[in-house]
């Protein structure tokens, strides 16, 4: 998997560290509320993992299951939801956590759909953002890090299902998606 690695671009100890800083702006912010984290499968769940270790404050976890690049390397146009909440989120804080922001299409599409269940907020919170690619005004509340429109992978993100248990970020060679 190496050899198919162009560039490291964030690496796993400036990973870590930024992750810890989130952790604790969320806590700031939050200050001992509850939050129910929602966070978007496949891809954040090594980056959600690592951000609910680094958080002090009472939080619940849901999934969803959301479509937006599928084998391909440009996100859909409309993105799908693939599966629903098994948490009651009306009243409560929530926090959706993503791994990439890019065109902005799929956390707009479940920011609203979460918007939908009444909840007292809606934050959001995402790994990596892209904002050369942003189509809509869409902004995370918090973001790790700002990255240039490169197709990247590892730390959870992927091509096709691969290279998700990298632990750094990097992009790959145009070779292997061409």
């Amino acid at each position: 998997m190496k050899k198919d690695i162009k560039e490291v671009l964030l690496t796993k100890e400036v990973i870590q560290e930024r992750v810890m800083e989130m952790g604790q702006e969320i806590d700031r912010h939050f200050h001992g509320r509850e939050i129910i984290i929602i966070t978007l499968l496949d891809g954040a769940i090594v980056f959600t993992a690592d951000l609910i270790r680094n958080l002090a404050i009472p939080l619940r976890l849901d999934c969803l299951r959301v479509s937006s690049y599928g084998d391909s390397t440009d996100p859909e146009t409309a993105p799908r939801i693939l599966s629903s909440l098994k948490s009651d989120v009306s009243g409560k804080h929530v926090l959706i956590v993503d791994d990439i922001l890019d065109t902005g299409n799929t956390l707009q599409s479940v920011s609203n759909e979460v918007l939908s269940q009444k909840p007292a907020s809606v934050h959001s919170c995402v790994f990596l953002d892209k904002p050369d690619r942003r189509e809509n005004g869409f902004k995370a509340d918090w973001s790790g890090f700002s990255i240039p429109d490169e197709f990247v992978v590892g730390y959870g993100l992927d091509y096709a299902g691969r290279y998700r248990q990298l632990p750094y970020v990097g992009t790959l060679k145009p070779s292997i998606y061409s």
